[in-house]
């Protein structure tokens, strides 16, 4: 089983379709949604 090595929050500042793919593509291994941020 391979270990978690990058954990991204994703809020609003990387909610973007671009800024997630750049995220993925960089090695992203888990995201957590933070939702306190929102309306």
């Amino acid at each position: 089983m391979r270990k978690t090595k990058i954990v991204c929050t994703i809020g609003p500042a990387s909610e973007s379709k671009e800024k997630l793919r750049k995220l993925m593509i960089g090695g992203m291994d888990v995201a957590r949604l933070n939702f306190s941020h929102g309306d």
